[in-house]
């Protein structure tokens, strides 16, 4: 295998609270990378172009990230994999499993806010994956926080130690550009009309006469003594401290007007680490330990981490996202598949871009490929050369929200069962079967429930199914053993209001209408124990 083509990869998602203009970021990285040359918005008026990013029409309508998106360009010798990441809560399992398969983050924050709570749930993801973290302070061209009181807040909300690569001048209408301590020099940027445009950018040292005669007073002395108490005190540069999710590399900056921009690219590129390998999964013999699999492994591996269903409205077919772990990756390759056991060939492998694709003859550790027209695919598969290597990367998470989805016109019942059935492929929301009933409408779960509205908003515009939503009344999910058979869940003693049903892979679960009667259950069924997620293998 190529270990330097490998070596100039860089995965990395962006994460953020959402409206802290986490896709605004993503679409001026492009701009700055030479891949998009003009940068939309997602507020952006009717006449401009929607975001590369967020592709579906809802999101478009909507105006936020509803689902993960790729985005894989070439930028200063270096294969970027960009993973764009819904903020909303409800489509946090997106967002969790696409961290998964990236080996760092970029953390945009909200200037005037700070930390808020969904940024502080995926900081908390990427700390238990050991996930090195660089940090975008946004919106400095708006009414902000003291610089100082944001990185307080970064090492008092979430115990990590700030460093700031760079340093605001002014704030609000009056925020110029930054100070790269690095380098020890003032970036003053210009606007351009909607931030279409690289901002242009005047460079030099603090006490540059041309620099100096662009600062009023006020402005510059605040600066210069931020700058010297920085020097006193604060944390170091130290890159172990970084790969070990130690500290984080603090950037300030405006994306919608590209202030700062180019130094974030620069800097993250700088110390980003590279691909990292990945553990196999536990192994049924108690005695054989996980096996640590490392980029240059001669053997091809990869895992599935997400599956989208019509990005390409024309074909309407399904891609499955797979992220390189090790060896070579080469089209029309034999690979064995980890949940069918069989050998599969894959020969439409496509590099992506946003819902743009191109064929892929070759990837290594780092990439993300797209693969398609593979149906037996799903989320958290095994790819592999080598039958022996096993992953198990994909966490699994317990469903809140719970609806009826009917199909209220039968003239288009393959039109609904089908596109149901890919929504279903995707992983954001299952599909549970009361036991006992004359029903046969599947009872929907998922994580929050918007999702139930993106699958009726998609379910319409791909496939031409209409569908009624029907709320129904249980909160709370939680799974039996495995092992029980028909006369023990007979046996059972169910609160009011509770019913049992089973979810596709035919495990035995229980449906409560409050966390209440889950726990007067438990009480009651003491021989019965509950878990929030079924019991799974690897290969399951």
């Amino acid at each position: 295998m190529d270990i330097k083509a490998a070596q100039t990869r860089r995965t990395f998602a962006i994460i953020s609270h959402p409206d802290a203009g986490k896709t605004t970021l993503t679409e001026k990285l492009l701009l700055y990378g030479g891949a998009v040359q003009l940068a939309g918005s997602v507020t952006a008026r009717k006449s401009q172009r929607a975001t590369t990013s967020d592709w579906m029409e809802l999101e478009r309508k909507r105006g936020i990230s509803i689902s993960s998106t790729v985005l894989q360009f070439d930028y200063a010798g270096y294969r970027l994999n960009l993973l764009d990441t819904p903020g909303h809560k409800d489509f946090s399992e997106d967002t969790y499993r696409v961290l998964t398969a990236v080996d760092s983050v970029v953390m945009v924050i909200d200037a005037a806010k700070g930390i808020e709570p969904q940024t502080r749930k995926l900081f908390e993801v990427c700390r238990q994956r050991g996930v090195p973290i660089f940090t975008f302070i946004n919106k400095c061209d708006r009414p902000m926080k003291e610089p100082l009181a944001l990185l307080d807040d970064l090492e008092q909300v979430l115990g990590i130690g700030a460093f700031p690569v760079n340093w605001p001048i002014g704030s609000g209408s009056d925020f110029q550009g930054v100070f790269d301590r690095q380098t020890q020099q003032m970036h003053l940027f210009e606007r351009t009309v909607g931030g279409q445009y690289r901002a242009p950018v005047q460079v030099g040292g603090l006490h540059d006469e041309l620099i100096r005669g662009r600062l009023d007073d006020a402005t510059f002395h605040k600066t210069a003594e931020e700058l010297e108490m920085l020097e006193h005190a604060g944390h170091d540069w130290d890159d172990t401290a970084v790969l070990n999710d130690k500290t984080t590399p603090v950037f300030f900056g405006s994306a919608i007007n590209n202030f700062g921009v180019q130094l974030l690219l620069d800097g993250f590129l700088k110390h980003a680490p590279g691909p990292g390998g990945r553990y196999t999964a536990p192994s049924a013999d108690a005695a054989a330990s996980r096996v640590f699999i490392p980029p240059g492994h001669p053997a091809f591996s990869g895992f599935i981490f997400k599956i989208q269903a019509n990005m390409d409205p024309k074909h309407r077919d399904r891609i499955a996202f797979m992220r390189v772990c090790s060896g070579k990756f080469e089209r029309d390759m034999m690979v064995h598949h980890s949940r069918s056991g069989k050998k599969v060939r894959l020969s439409s492998s496509h590099k992506i871009f946003g819902n743009e694709r191109e064929t892929m003859d070759e990837a290594f550790p780092g990439d993300v490929i797209g693969l398609v027209g593979h149906d037996g695919f799903g989320i958290g598969d095994t790819l592999t050369t080598d039958p022996h290597i096993l992953y198990n990367e994909i966490p699994r998470f317990t469903p809140e929200a719970f609806s009826y989805l009917h199909n209220p016109n039968t003239a288009k019942f393959k039109q609904f069962r089908k596109g149901l059935d890919q929504l279903l492929q995707e992983g954001v929301i299952q599909a549970l079967y009361l036991r006992n009933t004359s029903v046969k409408t599947p009872l929907l779960a998922a994580v929050g429930p918007l999702q139930f509205e993106v699958a009726q908003f998609r379910l319409e515009n791909e496939y031409g199914a209409t569908s009624r939503l029907e709320a129904a009344p249980w909160t709370v999910v939680r799974w039996l053993p495995g092992d029980m058979k028909d006369e023990d869940l007979d046996a059972i003693s169910l609160p009011s209001g509770a019913r049992l049903a089973h979810d596709v892979g035919r495990n035995h679960v229980v449906l409560f209408e409050s966390e209440w009667s889950a726990n007067y259950f438990s009480q009651t069924n003491r021989n019965c124990p509950l878990s929030a997620l079924p019991a799974q293998t690897a290969k399951q």
